[in-house]
């Protein structure tokens, strides 16, 4: 696979300047997570996938995905690229195979995972905080994984 065939510069601008930390999504949710009382620690290292944001005293792992870039199904803004497929789909199925993998592997440790998708925070955020929250405080060990 040729990565440099007809490249457009302002595209490959476009990208470098996507954020892999401290989204406008991961700033969002950790603001009005810390406004609801809830106290964590972010970009954990010592956890697989180094989760978004870690609550300890509730041992939960929360990981905010943006919808293209983690193929969120069914979701307009997760939608498969028209251009460059070869490239995009093989790419994004691997984020989502890591995804599944790291979030077994600290479910495997006794935490709890949930995936707060983009999507859910664009439009309907205050529902998903307050699903988040009550999730986040049931302890429910019966669930070990949440979408939101």
């Amino acid at each position: 696979m040729n990565q440099n065939r007809d490249v457009d510069p302002q595209r490959t601008y476009i990208m470098s300047r996507v954020k892999q930390k401290d989204t406008r999504i991961e700033v969002l949710l950790r603001s009005r997570l810390h406004r609801l009382g809830f106290r964590f620690r972010k970009n954990y290292k010592a956890l697989p996938g180094s989760p978004d944001i870690v609550l300890p005293k509730y041992k939960v792992a929360l990981f905010v995905h943006g919808c293209f870039w983690h193929g969120h199904v069914g979701c307009r803004k997760g939608r498969r690229p028209k251009t460059r497929t070869d490239y995009w789909i093989p790419k994004i199925e691997e984020n989502k195979n890591r995804d599944m993998r790291k979030m077994e592997e600290i479910k495997k440790s006794g935490w709890r995972v949930a995936v707060v998708w983009q999507c859910s925070l664009d439009s309907t955020i205050e529902n998903t905080l307050r699903t988040l929250s009550s999730w986040i405080k049931s302890e429910n060990s019966g669930l070990r994984t949440a979408e939101f």
